[in-house]
């Protein structure tokens, strides 16, 4: 019988520690922190063996295969053990990928995947094909090929998740941008982080078909110097795609050998620039799959978009409160502030992952009337637009930082939470940094 070690007890591990089992591997789950109890719920329901708040070796380094959980680097010492052991240790994209003969979405990206991986996710739904949606957003992958097997999946991929991939091949794949981030777990080369991101195309062949955005300078110079096999298919704001989408006279036009439709972007529910980019990723996709055009139209137009994601909350004597707490980098940030149409009091800070904020200068003289910060460590922002911003305050909470922005606002004005950084020095997460947000201005 193969042994399979789990590392991680996270929705990605019990997942695959679930599938393990039901395909005949003798399974053992390893998490080093503690494991929440609905998880090890599931574990004794389907008698998998596990452990908590340690790594016992012994009972790891005799593995046939290891699954490790997408946040536990390569460089710890256990998983550099088990290499030099010769075990394979993958991710559970790669796992789960082994057990299904379901057609496969693959989107990754810095920015905008989650939103694109949930509207390609509606639009099949709509198209009434049985689609299932996992990855780095959902359920987990492999728990859906254990207990439901769709006929096709839309799946959110990091780059640490394909950093442990080897036969792993999404018939479609999507790459939305790629901008610095997470460089801390690529030896700081950006080099290695692209890399990372293209392996999403590294298995595809003549028959499969890679989506991306050609106005990203990052992915076109990849491309040149990388060629891949699958069929390119680029959308673009800026310029005329023969087989790819684009935008021209206020339409999105998707052209695929000679097959085309037309869509206008007026009617689109999600705002800016970056959703149109998304919008058109995720319609390329349907139109490769043959959903109506009609169904797409209608799908873009009924999407309500991802939480915490640009999220209008609440409008309070005519100022707009707007939710964008995933903005954990300067690039998602930038998406923000270009969407903004009225003076803005931006809410931004944390914990920062080596930001360069001067990306976002033109913006901000154009845009920002005031600065909150919210965080520990405020010093880097308040010495890039400390001169460029009249009014700019400090808060270590929200109820502050909220009520503050609500004493600056005027009628038609917006106030913006869009940190750019994590949100590891105040709150449990950006999701409870979200949360957070709506309840202070649900307070005022």
């Amino acid at each position: 019988m193969m042994r399979l070690i789990v590392l991680g007890g996270g929705e990605s591990g019990i997942g695959t520690a679930v599938l393990g089992k039901k395909k005949g591997f003798e399974v053992f789950l390893s998490d080093k922190g503690k494991i929440k109890e609905k998880y090890k719920d599931v574990l004794k329901n389907f008698e998998i063996d596990w452990e908590e708040e340690m790594h016992t070796e012994d009972k790891i380094l005799n593995a046939d295969l290891v699954m490790k959980s997408p946040g536990i680097p390569d460089s710890v010492p256990l998983v550099k053990k088990l290499r030099e052991k010769g075990v394979r240790v993958i991710s559970e994209i790669e796992f789960a990928s082994l057990y299904t003969d379901a057609t496969i979405v693959g989107i990754t990206g810095s920015n905008g995947k989650t939103t694109t991986t949930m509207l390609t996710h509606h639009i099949l739904k709509q198209g009434g094909l049985n689609v299932g949606m996992a990855g780095n957003i959902g359920d987990s992958f492999a728990q859906m090929v254990a207990e439901e097997d769709k006929d096709f999946y839309v799946l959110e991929i990091s780059s640490f998740q394909l950093d442990g991939i080897e036969t792993f091949k999404p018939h479609i794949a999507v790459i939305t941008n790629i901008t610095p981030d997470h460089l801390d777990r690529y030896d700081y080369q950006f080099e290695h982080y692209i890399a990372s991101k293209f392996r999403i195309a590294m298995n595809q062949t003549e028959a499969d078909y890679l989506i991306y955005d050609a106005d990203d300078e990052v992915i076109t110079k990849w491309l040149e110097e990388h060629p891949v096999k699958s069929r390119l298919l680029p959308f673009s704001l800026n310029k005329k795609i023969e087989n790819g989408a684009y935008i021209e006279k206020g339409k999105i036009i998707i052209n695929i050998d000679k097959q085309q439709i037309e869509m206008s972007t007026d009617t689109l529910t999600l705002e800016g620039k970056h959703n149109l980019k998304n919008a058109m990723a995720a319609s390329t996709t349907a139109q490769l799959l043959k959903i109506r055009k009609a169904t797409i139209r209608e799908s873009l137009e009924n999407f309500q978009g991802a939480e915490h994601r640009l999220e209008k909350v609440l409008k309070i004597q005519n100022v707009e409160y707007i939710n964008d707490s995933k903005a954990t980098n300067v690039n998602a940030t930038f998406y923000a502030l270009d969407s903004m149409n009225t003076p803005t009091i931006w809410v931004v800070g944390g914990q920062d992952k080596g930001n360069d904020y001067l990306p976002l200068m033109p913006l901000v003289r154009e845009k920002v009337k005031a600065i909150v910060c919210l965080g520990l460590d405020n010093a880097k922002i308040i010495e890039t637009f400390g001169s460029v911003v009249d009014f700019v305050v400090e808060t270590t909470s929200m109820h502050d930082a909220v009520k503050i922005s609500s004493e600056v606002a005027e009628r038609g004005d917006t106030v913006l939470l869009s940190p750019a950084c994590a949100s590891f020095d105040l709150f449990k997460n950006y999701e409870d940094r979200g949360n957070q947000f709506k309840e202070a201005i649900r307070n005022l």
